[in-house]
């Protein structure tokens, strides 16, 4: 089974999201965010 993703496009930021499991896990960007 392929994974299931999340992204939010907002006007200030951005965020990405992966599913491990029942469990999202946000993935971080290069200043840890």
């Amino acid at each position: 089974m392929g994974k299931i993703i999340g992204i939010d496009l907002g006007t200030t930021n951005s965020c990405v999201a992966v599913m491990e499991g029942s469990e999202p896990v946000v993935i971080a960007n290069d200043e840890g965010r």
